[in-house]
């Protein structure tokens, strides 16, 4: 078994360090000269956007919240600790170059997402992601239906057994070896209890879920986490140093040369942000707003949110406490962190935290498999054993060991990415549009709505009709335009 463990660990890190991280890199530099830097030109306009209310559907925030809840793990707290330990401080840096990147390719992989999204069985809701414009733009339905299996599988069975088996860990960690042999099962039986709450609801009550345990565990873990840093402010300074220093080779701390750094940095930073994965477009065709172009730039505050505030707090904590990086691990660094400059009811606290954003991982997990089998088959008793098999995992997470598991998981995510990439690529010019379309109408003072009639020649496009009785198809009526804001 350690054989194998050692032969796919081998086969990730070729598979990330010579291609996938490259094309990473690539396609976002691309997509940012091409937008002219989207992600941070209309930074201000996403906050505006949160205050839009659909009648029926999921709003933007409930959208924003669902990838959120997905993309802020447990890798937020251990993977992060991992990339400062084996690349330095210098991997900091690296990692907010990743997310502002970064960021172009998560605006282009929603924007295609809400464009080519479909209708849902009720009211107001909808479906998309990956799998649905690799059909509808690209007419590769086979590609369709291989990153929906990729993705179901990555997230709904593997991460998720991965996220409960982190919660028991960290809560078995707290009973310091108290707890009795019916302990870890009933553990099992507790988590699926819970995510079958928010399973059997459905996405309208799962984004209120996560609307609610999004901010709070975030919010929670950034007071801790600033707590930390207040009670050693004297020390952000040279900490600020060894990020940057540290990000191109000027000073070496504990081995963290900037080869060291990059690669940690940017791999750890792709793990969190998820940007370019095709994981949160998922969520994003969920939102019901009046143009695509308006949740692009909401995912892409996600990117910002997950790296910039919830990593750097991370990052900033464990070289606070930890400066010479002589403690090597993951979790257990920011855990022995809090419990140095807190004490040792931080841990407790902690475990807290690492409930709250694994489980609430588990919830966008389940959110982004049901999403893709409903693309691949709309049986719906393939759908009530997607829930079953889901269920099982958590069980199954918590009574094992998932080593291998989540190598296995770095190879289907990496897989996930490299397909979802590759689609992109050539259907940015489509996003490119939009976002054209969009600033147009923001310039003549307008709420900005789409109708598919404003992009000529586009196809497989199952929403955006444009009004029957409009006069003028290729341009809204300012009236109905702004009376969208108060949807």
């Amino acid at each position: 078994m350690n054989t194998l463990d050692s032969w796919i660990l081998q086969i990730n890190d070729y598979f990330w360090t010579y291609l996938l991280i490259p094309l990473v890199a690539i396609a976002g530099v691309y997509f940012t000269l091409r937008s002219r830097a989207v992600q941070v030109r209309l930074l201000v306009e996403t906050f505006r956007i949160f205050r839009d209310k659909p009648k029926d559907g999921v709003s933007p925030f409930g959208a924003f919240s669902i990838s959120a809840a997905a993309r802020i793990g447990t890798g937020n707290i251990a993977g992060v600790a991992t990339a400062v330990t084996l690349g330095g401080p210098g991997a900091v840096f690296w990692m907010w170059v990743m997310a502002v990147v970064g960021g172009a390719s998560a605006f282009v992989e929603a924007v295609l997402a809400q464009l080519y999204k479909a209708r849902g069985k009720q009211p107001g809701t909808y479906r998309g992601g990956p799998a649905y414009y690799l059909e509808r733009a690209l007419g590769k339905r086979w590609l369709g239906v291989l990153f929906a299996a990729l993705i179901t599988v990555t997230f709904g069975f593997v991460l998720t057994a991965v996220q409960s088996n982190t919660i028991a860990v960290t809560v078995k960690g707290s009973l310091n070896g108290a707890d009795p042999a019916w302990f870890v099962p009933a553990l099992g039986a507790a988590l699926a209890a819970l995510l079958a709450l928010a399973v059997f609801y459905g996405v309208k009550r799962l984004s209120m879920v996560t609307q609610v345990l999004v901010p709070v565990m975030a919010g929670f873990y950034l007071i801790l986490g600033s707590v930390v840093v207040l009670m050693n402010i004297t020390a952000v300074p040279q900490m600020l140093g060894d990020i940057i220093g540290g990000a191109f080779g000027i000073r070496e701390v504990a081995g963290g040369a900037v080869g060291g750094a990059i690669l940690q940095g940017m791999r750890r930073g792709m793990f969190s942000n998820e940007a370019g994965m095709g994981s949160a477009p998922n969520a994003a065709a969920a939102a019901e707003t009046t143009h695509p172009v308006k949740q692009g730039l909401v995912q892409t505050l996600g990117v910002y949110f997950d790296t910039l505030v919830i990593c750097t707090m991370t990052a900033f904590v464990v070289l606070s406490v930890n400066p010479s990086l002589a403690e090597r691990g993951g979790a257990d660094v920011t855990q022995s962190a809090f419990h140095a400059a807190l004490g040792a009811w931080a841990g407790h606290a902690l475990t807290l935290v690492v409930f709250m954003v694994a489980f609430s991982s588990m919830i966008g997990n389940y959110y982004y498999g049901e999403s893709n089998i409903g693309f691949i088959t709309r049986n719906r008793w393939v759908m009530v054993g997607y829930r079953g098999a889901i269920l099982a995992c958590t069980v199954l997470g918590v009574m094992g060991s998932v080593s291998i598991v989540w190598n296995l998981a770095d190879i289907t995510m990496g897989a996930m990415a490299l397909v979802n990439l590759l689609a992109i690529l050539p259907l940015s010019t489509i996003a490119f549009k939009l976002l054209d379309d969009y600033v147009a109408q923001r310039r003549e003072g307008l709420n900005p709505v789409f109708t598919r009639d404003r992009v000529p020649g586009l196809k497989g496009v199952e929403c955006w009709e444009p009004p029957a009785a409009a006069e003028e198809p290729h341009r809204p009526a300012p009236e109905a335009a702004r009376s969208s804001e108060s949807r």
